[in-house]
């Protein structure tokens, strides 16, 4: 499977969110509710108990899984699109034209009037894992009616985040609405609670719908059931035509039918912050399979993006970083592969 040679425009779904990136010590991870790594939803309560408990002022950037991916690829010259729903304050203006302003195409967001933009507080600790708390806000009142095939139309592809899953009825809907509409489509399973909180539906979902999975260690492993890495890699590749599992500094492997590609991590100097890394990966990988490189070349694009933004905070990239990228990405292969 490929995406269309030369017509690569991808839509991203999911919830727009405006991260708030934190540098805290292990003890404030330890001190508070879920697990180290992980991500939960909280209310506005307690999420602003949590800013007022941080250690220094949080950095903001444009964020959420699919919108991290979306961002990347309109800054990389896809085509690019975004459904999900923000408020009508500030942080949703400031998402809405930050998206515009770098290419991106910005008429299928919603605006929710009177509803919070959502945030996510992005813990970091020193050793660069991000522990993130979301509060949702007008993310969550996506629905089903806000997803038409016109979304999706002049689109080659759709990349919706895992979080959806939160919401079977949506997620499946959007997954039925962007193949009916002629696009392939990718997920990535988010995080191991998404994939807990929808084992029961997620494999028919996967099978019916997605192209293409991309899933971390742990996600994988809270799929299978089991931390057999090989039975992991089968067990999603049975269910999608394309199947990624990525271990971070470990690189990532990768598999299409009867072909399997290692691909080693690119390398890093000083990890700083792992926020976005799986997105940016994503993006990276959709990249290159839009522009025809193979799947061991797609992944090294992939490698590429990931190792570019644990070396900074948050998941937005400097501006400066994104010419030398572009750079990189035409000499990592043979520019014909490209045409």
């Amino acid at each position: 499977m490929s995406l269309k040679k030369n017509m690569h425009t991808i839509a991203g779904v999911g919830s727009p969110v405006v991260d708030q990136v934190a540098r805290v010590p292990f003890s404030f991870v330890d001190d508070i509710d879920g697990e180290k790594g992980g991500m939960e939803l909280v209310d506005t309560e307690e999420f602003a108990s949590l800013l007022a408990m941080l250690p220094e002022p949080p950095l903001s950037t444009p964020g959420g899984s699919a919108g991290n991916t979306a961002f990347a690829l309109a800054r990389l010259g896809i085509a690019s699109r975004f459904l999900g729903v923000v408020g009508d304050d500030s942080a949703g203006i400031y998402y809405r034209n930050t998206f515009s302003t770098i290419g991106g195409n910005i008429s299928s967001f919603r605006t929710r009037s009177g509803q919070p933009t959502a945030q996510c507080l992005s813990l970091v600790t020193p050793d660069g894992e991000r522990t993130m708390r979301t509060h949702l806000g007008a993310a969550l009142t996506l629905a089903v009616e806000d997803i038409t095939e016109m979304d999706f139309r002049g689109c080659d592809h759709a990349h919706i985040e895992g979080y959806l899953l939160f919401n079977p009825e949506l997620m499946h809907h959007a997954l039925k609405t962007a193949k009916a509409a002629g696009c392939t489509v990718s997920v990535d399973l988010a995080s191991f609670e998404v994939v807990g909180a929808a084992k029961a539906e997620l494999p028919e979902l996967l099978i019916n719908y997605v192209d293409m999975v991309f899933a971390n260690e742990e996600e994988a492993e809270a799929y299978a059931g089991t931390p057999d890495h090989d039975r992991c890699l089968e067990m999603l590749s049975q269910c999608c035509s394309i199947a990624v599992i990525k271990y971070g500094a470990r690189g990532a492997v990768i598999r299409n039918g009867n072909e399997t590609c290692t691909v080693e991590a690119s390398p890093v100097k000083h990890v700083v912050d792992t926020t976005g890394a799986g997105d940016m990966w994503a993006a990276g990988f959709l990249y290159g399979m839009g522009r025809g490189r193979t799947l061991q070349q797609s992944g090294e694009c992939a490698s590429l993006l990931g190792a570019a933004v644990v070396q900074h905070e948050g998941a937005a990239l400097p501006e400066s970083l994104w010419e030398t990228l572009l750079e990189r990405l035409h000499l990592l292969h043979d520019p014909a592969q490209c045409n």
